[in-house]
C-alpha cells in the first residue's frame, strides 16, 4: 500500500499499526515535548546533566553512524572488538531497532533506493520515509538475507538477542542511576528524562531526517541517479551523514565528507580510531574517480 499524505495513515485498520513502534516513538516525543521543558523550568540543569546528556547524544549517535552504518551496513572499515563492542551497546541505546534489523534495511535502501523495496522510500513522501515506515506495519517483514557475512560476528549475533535487555539497561536505566549517585531522586528523574528520553529524541529523528530532509533538500554534485542530496546543514546535527548524495554515489567510502573542509566528525573518529589501532582497512575512493 502507498501512501502520499499526511492523513491517509491514519485510515489505516488498527491492525496495520506497529503499536510497540508507535507507542514508544510518539510517546518519547511527547514526554521531550512536555515533562523535560516542566523540569528544566522546575529544577533547572547543572553541568553534570547537560554533560551527561552530552556523553550520551555522541556515544549513541557515533555508534549509529560509525558503528551501524559505516561499518556494518557498508563494511567501510574493519574494527577490533572493542570498536565493535562499544558500538554495539550504545547503539542499541540509540532505540533503532537491533544491528542486525538495521543493516538489514539500510542495505535494501541502497539497493533498491527510491523504489517500492526501499524501506523508507521517498517516493511514498516525506512523512513516510521520516518514520511512517516504522509506525506502520504496511507490507510482510522481508527476510535478513543481505547479512551472512555478519552473522560470523559473535558480539553482533549477542546484540540482536539481547537487544531490548541493551537498550533499557543502557539507554534509560543508567542515566537515572547516574542521576541518582548525584543527586539523589530528583537527579534520576533528571537524568532519566535528560540523557534518556529526550536524548534518545534527539538521535533518532537525526537519523530520521537523513532518510527523508536528505532525500528532499540540498544538492547533488556527484550524481542525480537517485534522490539522495548534500546538506551541509545536516551535517552538523548528523556527526557528518548530511553529505548524503556523496554517499549513495560511493557507499563503501568511510568518509561522507570527502573535502578535508567538510564536517565529518564520524570521519574524523574512524581515522584518529585507525592511528590508535583499533581499526583498519579503511576503505577510500580515489581522488581521480570522485
Amino acid at each position: 500500500m502507498h501512501f502520499t499524505s499526511f492523513t491517509m495513515p491514519f485510515r489505516l485498520p488498527s491492525s496495520r499499526i506497529n503499536w510497540t513502534n508507535s507507542s514508544f516513538l510518539i510517546g518519547t516525543f511527547v514526554v521531550t515535548c512536555t515533562a523535560v521543558p516542566f523540569y528544566l523550568w522546575k529544577f533547572g540543569v547543572d553541568g553534570f546533566q547537560l554533560s551527561m546528556f552530552l556523553f550520551f547524544f555522541i556515544a549513541t549517535g557515533l555508534s549509529i553512524t560509525l558503528g551501524y552504518h559505516r561499518l556494518f551496513s557498508h563494511v567501510a572499515f574493519q574494527a577490533s572488538w572493542p570498536v565493535r563492542l562499544a558500538t554495539l551497546i550504545f547503539g542499541a541505546a540509540a532505540f533503532e531497532n537491533s544491528a542486525m534489523h538495521w543493516v538489514s534495511d539500510h542495505r535494501r535502501h541502497h539497493k533498491h533506493v527510491d523504489h517500492a523495496d526501499d524501506p523508507y522510500d521517498i517516493s511514498q513522501g516525506f512523512w513516510y520515509a521520516h518514520m511512517g515506515w516504522i509506525l506502520f506495519k504496511l507490507d510482510a517483514e522481508p527476510p535478513l538475507d543481505n547479512i551472512q557475512d555478519l552473522r560470523k560476528d559473535p558480539i553482533f549475533m549477542l546484540q540482536d538477542k539481547y537487544y531490548t535487555l541493551i537498550a533499557v539497561s543502557v539507554g534509560l536505566v543508567l542515566p537515572a542511576v547516574l542521576g541518582f549517585l548525584h543527586a539523589g531522586w530528583l537527579g534520576a528523574l533528571g537524568g532519566f528524562l535528560l540523557a534518556g528520553v529526550a536524548r534518545v529524541t534527539a538521535v533518532q529523528h537525526m537519523t530520521f531526517f537523513i532518510n527523508s530532509l536528505c532525500h528532499t533538500v540540498g544538492n547533488q554534485p556527484y550524481s542525480d541517479r537517485c534522490s539522495a542530496r548534500d546538506s551541509w546543514i545536516m551535517a552538523i546535527f548528523t556527526f557528518g551523514e548530511g553529505y548524503h548524495n556523496y554517499h549513495h554515489e560511493f557507499q563503501h567510502d568511510y568518509r561522507n565528507g570527502v573535502k578535508w573542509w567538510q564536517w565529518d566528525p564520524t570521519k574524523w573518529t574512524i581515522w584518529t580510531l585507525e592511528k590508535l589501532h583499533l581499526v583498519r582497512g579503511l576503505r577510500r575512493v580515489p581522488e581521480e574517480k570522485v
